[in-house]
């Protein structure tokens, strides 16, 4: 593989995910089998490594600035860490093994339509004047709150993604949660949950003739590039508006889910 092409696409991953509470598995992925070729499994266990080092990132930039609402994160990541060792379990059944691993791809596809379309209603829908912090209009619901949690987990098992594209908008939908406030709780989540989630992956890749070692190396790859420049979209974050980062994340995964559809 082409160790720039790498690091490249890890200072790309990382920087969505500090702006937007996502572990960059959403971008990562479908960089690779653009640039590689499809290899679905491979790829979504590297990802999973390289989702904790890019939200703990972040994570540690949102808790200085205090945004994070630490009762909502307590009950998203027990029950997010149920969800993910699930969705692993699911994404290793035979639907999904072998040649039938492009049904794995196609249905990561079909989850960066979803992410599109909720991105162009958020734009759709701004009003402004909002900082995305005010928790004023909040709701607290410990049922919504397990379920947006196992939820996100799931979704992340099964496609390999950090799960904040997930979580973010459940938070909003079940929670009333700000944006702000719901991305920096997706980045706490990922990096309390994803390492969980990548060393069940990565144990089970002998299944589909996969040697660990080659999901290693890519993720010692772009783990550098990926945290600094998370960092970074962690801080812009906080100064950025956000329908700015919308606009180019929509042009992106548009590109990236018809590459997915048709591998």
């Amino acid at each position: 593989m082409d160790y720039l092409i790498l690091l490249a696409i890890g200072a790309v991953m990382g920087l969505f995910g500090g702006l937007l509470g996502i572990g960059g598995s959403v971008v990562m992925i479908p960089a690779m089998v653009i640039f590689f070729g499809p290899n679905q499994h491979l790829y979504q266990a590297a990802a999973m490594i390289c989702n904790f080092f890019v939200a703990a990132s972040a994570a540690v930039v949102h808790k200085k600035a205090n945004v994070l609402v630490v009762d909502v994160i307590k009950l998203l990541i027990p029950a997010a860490i149920v969800g993910i060792i699930a969705g692993v379990a699911l994404s290793n059944v035979t639907f999904f093994s072998g040649e039938n691993s492009k049904n794995l791809t196609r249905a990561f596809g079909l989850f960066l339509i979803y992410v599109i379309f909720y991105n162009l209603n958020k734009l759709r829908s701004f009003r402004g004047g909002s900082d995305g912090l005010d928790l004023s209009r909040s709701r607290r619901s410990k049922p919504l709150t397990l379920l947006s949690g196992v939820v996100t987990g799931l979704s992340a098992g099964l496609l390999g993604i950090g799960g904040g594209a997930v979580c973010t908008p459940l938070q909003q939908l079940c929670l009333r949660m700000p944006l702000k406030r719901a991305i920096s709780n997706s980045a706490a989540l990922i990096s309390a949950t994803a390492l969980v989630g990548a060393f069940y992956k990565n144990i089970t890749l002998a299944k589909h003739g996969i040697s660990v070692v080659e999901s290693i190396k890519i993720a010692a790859v772009i783990i550098p590039t990926a945290s600094i420049a998370a960092f970074a979209g962690g801080r812009l974050m906080h100064v950025l508006p956000k329908n700015v980062v919308r606009i180019a994340f929509i042009g992106l995964l548009i590109a990236a889910s018809y590459k997915m559809l048709t591998a």
